[in-house]
């Protein structure tokens, strides 16, 4: 997973700011300061992993909540000379095959790209933009970096073979793909030369973001070093599996990078209020992931998470509204009223048969023979069936035909056989059973159903959230707090970078890290200690802005105090 990332020169960030991940990460600061540039970093990336483009205005992630305006609106200060670096860290064991092996000893990696508009367009052409750099730290230290080149490919240009990890990785390569048990000091001094002939000439083409080392696999399964001919053959060793070493430890880390951006969902500030009717919406409209459209047919479709939803909705500690979403098939009323037509007439078509059978059988009841007398003298008179007549008739009817049972298999069978009958979703008034639309019963319930389809129908995603919080009321705003909880240190085991302004947010999770020390906490949630959240404070210094990590204790309290007195206006208009 990404432990954290770097960002410099992007927006609202000049010299490089780290921004920490955990499963709950919360980004606070006065308007304008920043906060969202974090989350925009991230739509950046994963837009040129889906598409390529680095010089976007519009993500695919963010719809119509994220307009970056392209690379000359994105970089900082509009300097287009300057180059926007994003960096990851990555948690090794997040690894798989050949990386894994390499990286086996490594603590902490960092891979960064410098983005950049290329300094020599062809001519007629504007500047391209892409990756113009491409490094590796390891444990703190750099190993590798690479810089593009006119024809796009990103050339070799430093390889640290000093690097600690990189001897003891190299080294038991040759000594297990060689016949000679163990690499010297001096076998290595003597490899520098062999490193530095190499690393000029290895190159990699960019795969969406990240980049990809070519090289041509060639089988062999054991180089001979002979004692006279020592270096030569370590030499020789090294100019063959050097390339194929490279090109597993870049791919490796490249694919688990790629893995990881991808798990990213993006929820913008102001979500979507459908139409009236579900059933007819855009599916396909440019915001309908980061407005949260998609969030209404979830519930529409999901019945698992529609449960979980109503139970936010109608639990008397949190929403307490009268309302449940149900869904309701549409059925084209042509279609309705042929069947009804069809199966009315069936129905009582093997109704009468029975009613024969009965009278032929001498199985009637004296109820129906009552009834049916009194019709046969109305008739015989002339005079009609009166209303009376009329309703014992129909209750020995009611009492052959349950017509409950009847109709519900009706509706099943009608529904079953059109492919074209639609699933739209209802609220449903609990105190009257009156069906209701989303757009009868206020903006709240709109508002924040994204939200909690985001955090209830996702599993090991990324979720970035600009203002979770919009449109609810304190009350609510802190019950939010244990669905991020929930989501995140429960089963799903998803991931919150969260842009708010919410204190009520915060004082809840506070509160359960405090209830989980004191091992108070309420059947059913998840305990919250310090290594799950992490608060974060941007503010402007000048013309960038700054992160500043705000640590809680095991308490739930800050370690250290507000920068600049955030949270106090309330004291202030009280005292």
């Amino acid at each position: 997973m990404l432990n954290a990332i770097r960002i410099a020169n992007f927006k609202a960030f000049g010299m490089s700011q780290r921004v920490p991940l955990r499963p709950i990460t919360l980004l606070y600061g006065a308007n304008s300061a920043g906060k969202s540039s974090v989350l925009h970093a991230l739509a950046l990336a994963h837009h040129a992993i889906e598409t390529g483009d680095l010089d976007t205005q519009r993500t695919r992630i963010g719809g119509d909540s994220i307009d970056l305006g392209g690379f000359r609106q994105y970089v900082h200060r509009r300097q287009r000379d300057h180059q926007v670096e994003l960096a990851f860290e990555l948690d090794p064991g997040e690894l798989s095959g050949r990386a894994a092996d390499l990286l086996n000893g490594a603590r902490k990696i960092f891979a960064e790209l410098g983005i950049g508009a290329s300094n020599a367009p062809e001519s007629g052409h504007a500047p391209s933009v892409r990756v113009e750099r491409f490094a590796v730290e390891v444990d703190g230290l750099p190993m590798l970096s690479m810089s593009a080149r006119r024809s796009g490919l990103l050339r070799l240009d430093r390889l640290d073979h000093e690097h600690p990890v990189f001897r003891e990785v190299f080294g038991e390569i040759l000594a297990f793909r060689t016949t000679t048990d163990k690499l010297s000091k001096e076998d290595f001094a003597n490899l520098a030369d062999v490193v530095n002939e190499m690393v000029p000439n290895i190159t990699a083409r960019r795969q969406g973001l990240f980049p990809q080392i070519d090289d041509e696999l060639s089988e062999t399964s054991l180089i001979t070093v002979s004692r006279g001919h020592r270096q030569e053959d370590i030499a020789q060793a090294a100019r063959f599996f050097l390339p194929q070493m490279l090109r597993d430890l870049v791919g490796g880390l490249s694919r688990a990078l790629e893995t990881e951006v991808r798990r990213l969902v993006y929820l913008g500030p102001l979500r979507s209020y459908p139409p009236r009717h579900l059933a007819f919406s855009q599916h396909h409209a440019p915001n309908w992931f980061a407005g949260g459209g998609y969030a209404w047919d979830v519930v529409r479709t999901r019945g698992e998470v529609r449960e979980r939803v109503n139970e936010w909705l109608g639990d008397a500690e949190r929403l307490k509204t009268p309302y449940e979403l149900q869904v309701r098939n549409l059925v084209p009323a042509e279609t309705l009223q042929e069947e009804v037509e069809s199966r009315l007439e069936a129905t009582l078509r093997d109704l009468a048969l029975d009613l024969v059978e009965q009278m032929e059988s001498g199985r009637h009841s004296e109820a129906l023979d009552a009834a049916l007398e009194t019709v046969r003298e109305a008739v015989r008179r002339e005079d009609g069936v009166d209303e009376a007549t009329l309703v014992a008739a129909a209750d020995v009817v009611d009492s052959l035909v349950d017509t409950e049972a009847v109709t519900h298999e009706w509706v099943k069978a009608i529904v079953a056989a059109r492919s074209e009958s639609l699933r739209d979703l209802v609220l449903i008034d609990k105190r009257s059973g009156t069906p209701v639309s989303h757009r009868d019963v206020g903006i709240g319930v709109s508002q924040v159903l994204p939200v909690l389809v985001s955090a209830y129908a996702s599993s090991e995603r990324l979720l970035a959230i600009e203002q979770p919080e919009i449109h609810l009321h304190p009350g609510l705003q802190a019950e939010l707090g244990d669905v991020v909880i929930e989501s995140a240190l429960g089963d799903l085991c998803n991931r919150f970078l969260i842009e708010t302004h919410s204190e009520h947010l915060l004082l809840r999770i506070m509160r359960r890290m405090r209830q989980t020390a004191s091992g108070e906490l309420p059947e059913g949630v998840a305990s919250v200690r310090p290594e799950d959240v992490m608060v974060l404070f941007v503010e402007p210094d000048g013309t960038q802005s700054l992160v500043r990590e705000m640590p809680l204790n095991e308490l739930g309290e800050l370690v250290k105090a507000w920068p600049g007195g955030f949270f106090e206006e309330g004291m202030r208009e009280i005292f």
